[in-house]
């Protein structure tokens, strides 16, 4: 099992350094985020200081950006990186989707699902497969000259994983995706005993198994070898938990632990803007489901215990690593993670 990285886009000069950082710290992916800065632009600057490490949107906004559009920067990116790419793709939420980029939301998810599908369709008329056709009701693609197409590529289309909750979004992923971005907040019981079966569901239905699927699991740590530095990253994570608690539509992810209602509690703290409250809420029992708390050397092995039968295929992705990695001995202390986890898994 390998450890990957979330990483957010800065200047390009900036990501093309730090993706080369980073597989000199022996992480097995680079997870850029769409964010303020484009996840695709900081993909492409970390083809060049690479060789070995697997770079990916971790996510990518889907809707804003045509199927075509997104097909034709995936294809390249497969290209030039010899087949290292994956291309990850999220719906965003309905308000960053309507009033960001005044671009069709609803519904997200039988939408998300003709965009995967007609990407598929799309790499199939690039590689000279077969004729582009696709019809659905929100995507329709018929017109690829020849001349307006890439080409064949030496290596395989880009796989797609797509982030995924709720159930209908997970189904999703089993029936259409080559793997799923699970939500930074989450907890492995969550993962393996609820989403894991709506994937299920979703693979069934288009004759697929669970194998066929790739868990991107994102995971919030505390780390530290002192008391000091184990409670500035749990209170940290703290913090995470409550934010990411307070938003409408991950009270499943609470409510499987017997927490009926936070979610609810955490949203009207954020609206008086009661940090504080919303902290005190987010206490260590509640943290110890969605957190991995551990000494630097038992990281690794503690991270491979928690998430080794969460699925067949999984990638965990540490959501904290990017933080202060300018400095050389967090590096260092991160190179030795990744070193464990490959030595435990």
């Amino acid at each position: 099992m390998e450890l990957d990285i979330i990483a957010h886009p800065g200047k390009i000069q900036d990501s093309h350094e730090h993706a080369r950082r980073v597989e000199e710290a022996g992480f097995g992916a680079i997870w850029w985020t769409d964010s303020g800065r484009s996840a695709y632009l900081a993909s492409t600057a970390s083809v060049l200081s690479t060789e070995r490490l697997v770079i990916g949107t971790g996510i990518a906004v889907a809707f804003p950006r045509s199927p075509m559009v997104t097909a034709g920067i995936a294809w390249e990116l497969a290209a030039s990186t010899g087949g290292r790419f994956v291309l990850g793709l999220g719906s965003q939420v309905k308000a960053h989707i309507e009033r960001r980029y005044s671009t069709e939301f609803s519904p997200p998810g039988p939408r998300l699902k003709e965009y995967v599908e007609s990407i598929k369709a799309i790499f199939r008329a690039f590689n000279k497969e077969e004729k582009l056709s696709y019809e659905g009701e929100y995507y329709n693609f018929s017109l690829l000259p020849d001349m307006w197409s890439p080409g064949p590529i030496e290596v395989a289309p880009p796989p797609i994983y797509v982030s995924a909750v709720r159930p209908y979004m997970s189904r999703l992923v089993g029936e259409v995706a080559d793997g799923v971005h699970i939500h930074p907040f989450h907890s492995p019981s969550f993962v393996r005993d609820r989403q894991r079966a709506s994937i299920e569901e979703g693979c069934a239905r288009s004759g697929r198994t669970l194998d066929d699927v790739t868990f991107s699991i994102p995971v919030m740590t505390a780390v530290g070898d002192t008391d000091e530095e184990l409670e500035k990253t749990r209170n940290h994570a703290r913090m995470m938990c409550a934010f990411y608690g307070s938003t409408p539509g991950y009270e499943s992810i609470m409510e499987h632990h017997g927490y009926e209602g936070m979610g609810q509690e955490l949203n009207a703290l954020q609206r008086k803007g009661d940090i504080p409250g919303m902290a005190k809420l987010m206490n260590d029992d509640v943290l110890s489901h969605y957190v991995i708390e551990a000494s630097w050397n038992d990281l690794g092995p503690k991270l491979v215990e928690t998430y080794k039968d969460v699925a067949p295929n999984v990638r965990i992705t540490s959501y904290t690593a990017a933080d202060h990695f300018d400095d050389p001995a967090i590096r260092e202390k991160w190179a030795q993670v990744t070193k464990a986890m490959r030595e435990a898994g």
